[in-house]
């Protein structure tokens, strides 16, 4: 039964007699808390991929170099490992409409702090400590739109559209990460101004945090919309953590999928300082990363379409990271290669398809494999074991270039670290490709 007005009977008299009747009642402004939740996901993910499509633009107006530039990106990674326990408490005891609301706040204040910090009247010494003051509240922000989705799906949405709405939301942050790839580029050449870049970000982020602060009034809807919903319950957060860490399957899952992400990321913050110095420019490598994106979501989806009706989660698994491994080999290749743009495109957008695709069979592998701990746990542990790898591999990755005398067809910006070599540090990512479908095999075995 579907309803779009509030019930006259409080929730403890009508959930009664629904029960009793064998209905269940769906609210219709379930819809606007999604959309709510898919902006500020889109927005936060924007907010996180802002500078790393434009990184030498960004070094040269702020005056740091490349690797204080993907501190950055790397800030979400920091925050997001203690924040990701917190997270997991607040939905389950001060409820969704706060966690959004607060996450909507922080995202807005961090894009607001961020402008102020590229400022005219702002001395050049605090420019760069302001930004990242202002990345920082909008890394506080990201564990808790990252983790909203199930729940929002669980308590608002019947048993038959949880997949749909968990999908739409999961899949608005990937989107955000595409907005960055593109336009960041394409505004910083059309304006040559990192200001106007972040005003027309926190824009967003300013519409959502008053969508959320004054459309959602309800963290849960007067009635279950489901019998699932009504009687659901999860294994305590700690009891859950233990039989997680005596499960030797997950332990591997954890490990090779927290690697995925891990990729995924360094991927998305050092395309651009790969590609400038063989002669690609800014915006190229912003068409690469939303190629890899664009068929990452299109991979996922009809990975997805095949593993609900075949249920062959382990071969779907093997087969995308053996493809995901050779994808990223070849990758590593191509990169290092001169006028090839056509070639870069294509294997950017084969390592999205294959890579990203396997993201939610990977999440779905966790689940089953953890029963009966909440999924909320055994995806977030996954989520926090990304993040410490992420920052683990952007470390490793830099540390391993090499600073070359001059390259003539180099189009990164001016400075101290302009032509570095990341011929290196591409085939490292390759062999930690590697290594991750090797143990994912094993896991599956």
């Amino acid at each position: 039964m579907e309803d779009g007005a509030a019930s006259s009977q409080t929730p403890a008299e009508l959930s009664p007699a629904l029960r009793k009747a064998g209905e269940f009642r769906v609210y219709r402004r379930r819809w606007f808390v999604l959309c709510v939740l898919c902006l500020l996901n889109c927005s936060n993910s924007v907010q996180w991929l802002t500078f790393a499509p434009v990184a030498d633009q960004t070094a040269e107006d702020l005056q740091v170099s490349l690797d204080e530039v993907n501190w950055l990106s790397v800030v979400y990674m920091v925050v997001a490992i203690p924040i990701s326990f917190i997270t997991t408490w607040m939905l389950d005891t001060l409820g969704l409409r706060l966690t959004m609301i607060l996450g909507s706040w922080l995202n807005m204040a961090g894009s607001a702090l961020r402008v102020v910090g590229v400022l005219s009247y702002v001395p050049e010494w605090s420019m760069f400590p302001v930004v990242m003051a202002g990345q920082s509240l909008c890394a506080l922000a990201q564990p808790l739109v990252i983790f909203s989705p199930t729940k929002l799906a669980a308590l608002w949405f019947p048993e038959h559209q949880r997949a749909t709405a968990n999908m739409i939301a999961s899949m608005s942050n990937p989107l955000g990460l595409l907005i960055a790839n593109v336009f960041s580029p394409m505004i910083i050449s059309n304006t040559n101004s990192l200001l106007t870049l972040l005003i027309i970000y926190a824009t967003p982020a300013a519409v959502v945090c008053f969508l959320a602060t004054v459309g959602i009034r309800e963290g849960v809807p007067p009635t279950p919309p489901s019998a699932s919903a009504e009687t659901s319950s999860s294994e305590p957060f700690i009891q859950g953590i233990k039989l997680l860490m005596k499960n030797k399957a997950y332990l591997i899952l954890l490990l090779c999928f927290g690697s995925g992400i891990a990729i995924f990321t360094c991927f998305s913050t050092l395309l651009e300082q790969m590609l400038c110095v063989k002669g690609y420019s800014s915006d190229f490598a912003g068409l690469c990363g939303a190629l890899f994106i664009v068929f990452g979501v299109i991979g996922a989806g009809l990975l997805g379409l095949f593993v609900d009706k075949t249920k062959k989660f382990t071969e779907a698994t093997k087969i995308n990271m053996c493809l995901t491994s050779l994808t990223c080999s070849v990758f590593a290749v191509v990169s290092q290669m001169r006028e090839q743009k056509a070639l870069v495109c294509a294997v950017c957008a084969l390592f999205g398809l294959f890579g990203f695709a396997i993201y939610p069979v990977a999440m779905e592998l966790s689940v089953e494999c953890s029963y009966p701990v909440g999924e909320a746990t055994s995806a977030g542990l996954i989520f926090i074991s990304g993040q410490i790898q992420s920052i683990i591999y952007i470390v490793l990755l830099q540390a391993l270039t090499k600073r070359m005398a001059g390259s003539p067809i180099s189009l990164c910006a001016t400075g101290g670290d302009a032509n570095l070599s990341w011929k290196v540090p591409v085939l490292v990512m390759a062999g930690l490709c590697c290594v991750g479908s090797c143990y994912t095999d094993a896991a599956n075995a």
